[in-house]
């Protein structure tokens, strides 16, 4: 006996539940249902209405609909079911449920035991539904439904832009986008500035730099002529300097400039304010994007900066979306037309992109530039992701970061070896959980839990694979047969790895043991051949081509 299926619908004025009985008719694939879904007359034979329950109001509809989006069965939902599918106990059913959501098919199958499927076949006979939806119930007027398809729209909609994660984002790029146009407004405003001055008073330009300072100035001045020793007080004020006061003064004695009208005068006037007020109103959006960043993303804002993070989330398109790129994508953000021009020429691709403008990447010398920024990009993708998915509201690991960036600056400089990141990162989460417990209470030690547990469940990840390579634990006694006899002591066998590279101290010789081996120690001879010596007695010394032949033995013997 075939196996009945019944399709749930969700409308915007309630939940329906439809019957395909008649599937033989119009086939049983799915370019068959295709075929057969305009026509009404056919596609009606074979799925009728089974029941319908209306939504009590409109509010109802969209918070069903939220429900059904994120997977989660209402108590409506689940009523409505089990009003219309009796299911007993120890009994399998002989129906199935077709559905467009599949997160939330395994929801009512937990709660109802009604077996659910979404395929390419039931999406098909549910679009058929959805094209006759107001054909299958007869009170239902299809005006009546297009005025509530359009409420619930309107309303779903504004409530998933109410609710989006990434709202604040929008406030970090629209901030860094008048940033960045500020700057290059107050620079152009600036040269107007100096170039309409000039005319009146041109050895201005070589006494004051600052473009702000230059604009003060010439509103505090305007007419050269009227300036006289009594101002400079006011002059010292505004340059901070007296002797400058004093020379600005006597610059205007002796101007060169040419006489200007009032109406002139006062234009300059007025402009030079409104170059001031730009300045002002940059220095105060560059305040508001520090607090933004600080909350949106601080450990990100923490390793590399503020503006230079907020360039990227505003690249990449969201804070999420920052959180999804790989680390080598991060590295050349920004540089996508070089990147594409290179890889069209066969050239060399760019090393780096938006984090160029990092003072990392300045402080390093040219040959360590772009290993440098490989290494900075890492972190960045790590402290981005930490930003994104974290709840917990903390610079602890973008500080840890940026002194393992630091770190990393002085190995190239210097050769000073640097932590591992294991290490720098079990800091950061005990520093973080303390910091959590005295500022954010009890949700900010759990936010620091949960981050702890992923480095815990990553760790032992870790040690599993390890565990898997070298055959046993560290702690667990190994196979008498995979044991070698090197002296008067048994050594296990070293893995396929690549013995790590130590550095010699200066007699030569180096205090750790090699590759798990307790008392042995790399010595470098006279020849440059390194030789494996052990330090008890009566050992004899081993080349390393001896103990590579001694592991090939024990492996054929295995």
């Amino acid at each position: 006996m075939a196996t009945a299926l019944y399709l749930l619908f969700e409308s915007a004025s309630g939940y329906s539940l439809f019957h395909a009985n008649g599937i033989d008719e119009i086939g049983q694939n799915t370019e068959a249902v295709k075929s057969s879904v305009v026509d009404l007359t056919r596609f009606g034979k074979a799925v009728k209405l089974h029941a319908f329950q209306p939504f009590s109001s409109a509010l109802d509809a969209l918070n069903q609909c939220n429900a059904v989006s994120e997977g989660i069965l209402t108590d409506e939902l689940r009523n409505f079911l089990e009003l219309n599918f009796k299911i007993k106990e120890g009994k399998k059913p002989k129906f199935s449920l077709g559905l467009a959501e599949p997160k939330i098919g395994s929801q009512i199958f937990e709660v109802t035991k009604i077996p659910c499927q979404s395929n390419e076949f039931v999406l098909e006979l549910l679009r058929g539904v959805r094209l006759h939806f107001d054909r299958f119930i007869n009170d239902l007027k299809p005006s009546d439904l297009a005025t509530a398809q359009l409420g619930l729209g309107h309303s779903y909609s504004r409530a998933k832009v109410k609710f989006n994660v990434n709202r604040v984002d929008n406030m970090v790029i629209q901030a860094i986008f008048l940033l960045d146009t500020l700057d290059k407004d107050i620079n152009s405003f600036s040269m107007r500035v100096r170039e309409w001055y000039s005319w009146h008073f041109p050895e201005l330009v070589k006494i004051v730099n600052d473009n702000y300072l230059y604009a003060k100035v010439a509103k505090f001045v305007v007419n050269k002529a009227e300036l006289s020793e009594d101002h400079i007080p006011g002059l010292a004020d505004i340059l901070g300097d007296e002797d400058k006061a004093k020379e600005v003064v006597e610059a205007a004695k002796a101007s060169m400039g040419q006489d200007l009208s009032d109406i002139d005068l006062i234009n300059v006037k007025q402009f030079a304010q409104r170059v001031m007020d730009l300045s002002e109103y940059r220095k105060d959006l560059y305040d508001y994007l520090v607090k933004k960043m600080n909350d949106v993303a601080p450990n990100l804002a923490a390793l590399i900066g503020e503006v230079v993070g907020a360039r990227l989330i505003s690249h990449a398109g969201s804070l999420s979306n920052l959180a999804k790129c790989p680390s080598s994508t991060l590295q050349i953000l920004g540089a996508e037309k070089a990147l594409f021009r290179a890889l069209k020429t066969r050239g060399n691709t760019p090393k780096y992109g938006l984090i160029f403008h990092s003072s990392f990447i300045g402080r390093a010398s040219q040959r360590n530039k772009g290993r440098l920024a490989r290494y900075l990009a890492n972190k960045c993708s790590i402290a981005t992701r930490i930003d994104c998915f974290s709840e917990a509201r903390t610079t602890v690991f973008g500080e840890k970061l940026r002194e393992q960036v630091e770190e990393r600056l002085d190995f190239y400089d210097k050769g000073i070896a640097t932590k591992k990141n294991v290490d720098v990162m079990k800091a950061a989460i005990e520093s973080a959980l303390t910091k959590g417990g005295t500022e954010d209470g009890d949700e900010g030690r759990e936010a620091q839990m949960d981050i702890e547990n992923g480095a815990t469940e990553m760790s032992s990840k870790k040690s599993k694979k390890k565990k898997s390579k070298h055959g046993a634990a560290d702690g667990e006694p190994m196979a008498e047969d995979k044991l070698i006899d090197v002296g008067n002591g048994d050594v296990p066998p070293e893995t396929g790895t690549k013995r790590k590279k130590h550095k010699l101290a200066e007699d030569g010789h180096v205090s750790e043991s090699v590759n798990g081996v307790d008392g042995l120690a790399v010595k470098e001879n006279g020849t440059g051949k390194k030789k494996l010596h052990e330090e008890a007695d009566g050992v004899g010394t081993q080349t390393a081509s001896e103990v590579k032949k001694k592991k090939k033995k024990v492996r054929s013997e295995e």
